[in-house]
């Protein structure tokens, strides 16, 4: 004998008898276009007779998170990446040098989005990369050109429905050249910056960290005397002293959050929000501070170590950076502080003391 028919009825579900005609089974319609014409598929819903969950399952098929909604990602990185690679068309042409030049950069590029759908890629994303690898102005290029050479490999020689080019016309950092560090009069000028800005030179200034790591500082990592940082990959944490100028600043501070750049009681302002106010701050300073960086406080942390007296490994303690890094902000240190030794001498010798 047939069963009755449940009367619980929704948009888009179907009531079907099974083969046997001994049990109802739920379906729920989903429709789509696909290269211009309507599509059409039914999830069967194990409901199991229990109208609760019924209603579970067809509102997780409503906001396409049933199991049977999950599609594995398609145009990825890690495939246009093998594609390129096995191109023997591709691959003839390059010297072995540029070879080995794009199979790491490529690498790098793989290490977080080698599962990611290349459509997803925006503008914006790319932007926000190309800012954060700032100190490191090559690797930072290297992304944006890698990506754009990829993109153009997809859609032209693989025809992979792609959009627009997102790191087309991109504004390259060019040749690598050094961050200079602050001047002190821009230093000084800081003490009237807004709030994060401020916040931001005396955390740079004090730890030598990286932008990025610096404004998403939390009070926690400040105990007594030292405090918790990032190393320069930032995968490790360790302790360093914290220098009395920074602890002072900071127990002024009004808290709004866990961080000392706080967007709201949990999470930082982030690098973009702060980098956009510096770059507004830093225009009303005129054309005198339009070469400067955030990243150049980094190097006025080094250079005023070394004027201190620091050794190489006692500089590479507090901040973080390459023995190579703090080896040529040294130079500028040590032919600082000659200089005003030197013209000192020379004061001193035309009048006469």
């Amino acid at each position: 004998m047939k069963p009755p028919k449940p009367r619980l009825t929704k948009p888009k579900l179907k009531w079907k008898l099974n083969r046997r005609g001994t049990a109802w089974m739920a379906l729920y319609r989903v429709t789509w276009t696909e290269a211009g014409k309507r599509k059409e598929k039914t999830i069967t819903l194990d409901w199991q007779g229990d109208p609760q969950r019924l209603d579970d399952l067809y509102w997780q098929c409503a906001s396409g998170r049933h199991e049977a909604q999950e599609r594995p990602a398609k145009h990825t990185w890690g495939e246009i990446v093998r594609l390129w690679r096995e191109d023997p068309k591709v691959q003839k042409r390059l010297a072995d040098g540029t070879k080995r030049s794009y199979r790491r950069e490529m690498d790098s590029l793989l290490d977080k989005n080698a599962g990611k759908e290349m459509r997803n890629t925006t503008r914006k994303g790319l932007r926000s990369v190309h800012g954060k690898l700032a100190e490191t102005p090559r690797k930072a290029d290297w992304r944006i050109q890698i990506v754009s050479l990829l993109w153009n490999y997809a859609k032209n020689k693989q025809d992979w429905p792609l959009g627009e080019n997102p790191a087309s016309g991109f504004d390259l950092y060019g040749v690598s050249r050094p961050f200079e560090p602050w001047p002190e009069w821009m230093v000084k000028a800081a003490e009237n910056a807004p709030p994060a800005v401020k916040t931001a030179v005396y955390v740079l200034r004090g730890t030598g960290q990286r932008p990025s790591a610096a404004v998403s500082m939390r009070f926690d990592q400040f105990a007594g005397s030292y405090m918790t940082v990032t190393d320069e990959k930032g995968d490790q944490s360790f302790e360093i002293y914290c220098p009395e100028s920074l602890r002072f600043y900071i127990s002024g501070l009004q808290k709004a959050g866990a961080h000392l750049m706080a967007r709201n009681l949990t999470q930082p302002l982030g690098y973009d929000a702060v980098q956009k106010q510096f770059a507004s701050w830093r225009k009303s300073l005129g054309e005198e501070a339009k070469s400067y960086t955030l990243h150049g406080l980094r190097k006025l942390a080094i250079i005023e170590l070394a004027e201190a007296g620091a050794t190489d490994a006692e500089i590479q303690a507090v901040t973080g950076q390459s023995a190579e890094m703090v080896a040529y902000y040294r130079k500028k240190a040590s032919r600082k502080k000659l200089s005003r030794t030197a013209q000192k001498r020379r004061d001193q010798n035309k009048n006469g003391t």
